[in-house]
């Protein structure tokens, strides 16, 4: 999701970070998916010490210019360190999934949603908003039977401790201002017209429509890109694309006419300023002269 974006965009050389097994080797699946992505080298450094590897380089790590990618707090905050001296895409974490539901979503599949989500890290945020008081506590019921059946549960307790809600709204309308207050990572319409309240949802990093659309879809097979923003950001910023991988230039011709035709607005706007070095740049060519003095 990283690098298919870059590779589309003519990015000519990518790298990857990935910390070692306790072996000292790089695990397998990221090797063969590095080298079906075309990734060019592997080094086998993780967290914050990789970020800084690629940042500033190193005798043996290339700096780079582009920064890209989600991880732990620890790699969020490097990334936020070295913003400036390298490009970043954004500063991702914790994850969050936030779903609409009513009367026709089932809970157990919310509650594996939520749950999907919480077993990512303490820090995460797994938020079900409802207008449907049954199907509430159907949810939280769903929830702590799940539980206990997953291998993650001990993270999963503190993320629902610390961040896990169930929100009663007494009408859906006011979900989608909830939604597009949190402008969370993930948004799941798990309700009867997905499709016709899509337009709701103004602030959302990615949305899943229908019972049958979970978040594990996206992490995993469907299209989009799935590097994220998080933690409100979805309210200005997009997931990763092709466009962060491109910059611009402007240019700028001007013939002796086109010049001449605008000098005097050029020359005022420097004069109002008081760059008397920029009016002079152009006064030299309107008058065709020589430097005066502005003491």
């Amino acid at each position: 999701m990283n690098v298919i974006p870059a590779k589309i965009a003519g990015v000519e050389s990518i790298h990857i970070a990935t910390p070692p097994q306790a072996n000292g080797k790089v695990n397998p699946h990221i090797l063969v998916a590095a080298k079906e992505a075309g990734v060019d080298s592997i080094y086998k450094i993780g967290g914050a010490q990789a970020i800084a590897a690629f940042a500033y380089g190193t005798e043996t790590v290339p700096k780079v210019q582009k920064i890209t990618g989600s991880s732990n707090a620890f790699v969020a905050s490097a990334k936020k360190c070295v913003y400036g001296d390298v490009a970043i895409d954004m500063i991702a974490g914790p994850s969050e999934i936030c779903i609409v539901a009513d009367e026709s979503a089932p809970a157990p599949y919310i509650a594996a949603d939520l749950l999907s989500q919480a077993e990512h890290d303490e820090a995460a945020k797994p938020i079900c908003i409802t207008a449907d008081r049954t199907l509430a506590a159907a949810i939280q019921l769903e929830v702590e039977k799940q539980t206990e059946l997953l291998s993650r549960k001990h993270i999963i307790k503190q993320a629902l401790k610390q961040n896990g809600r169930i929100i009663l709204v007494k009408h859906l309308n006011e979900a989608f201002t909830i939604v597009n207050d949190l402008a969370p990572e993930h948004v799941q319409l798990m309700i009867k017209e997905p499709m016709e309240n899509l337009r709701y949802v103004n602030n959302a990093g990615v949305i899943f429509i229908g019972n049958y659309s979970p978040e594990a879809l996206g992490d995993y097979l469907a299209g989009p890109n799935h590097t994220l923003p998080t933690n409100g950001t979805a309210a200005f910023s997009s997931p990763l694309g092709v466009y962060d991988f491109v910059k611009k230039s402007s240019i700028i011709h001007y013939d002796k006419t086109a010049l001449l035709e605008t000098a005097d607005e050029i020359i005022e706007l420097a004069m109002t300023e008081k760059l008397t070095a920029h009016a002079e740049s152009i006064n030299l060519r309107k008058d065709g002269r020589n430097a005066k003095s502005y003491n």
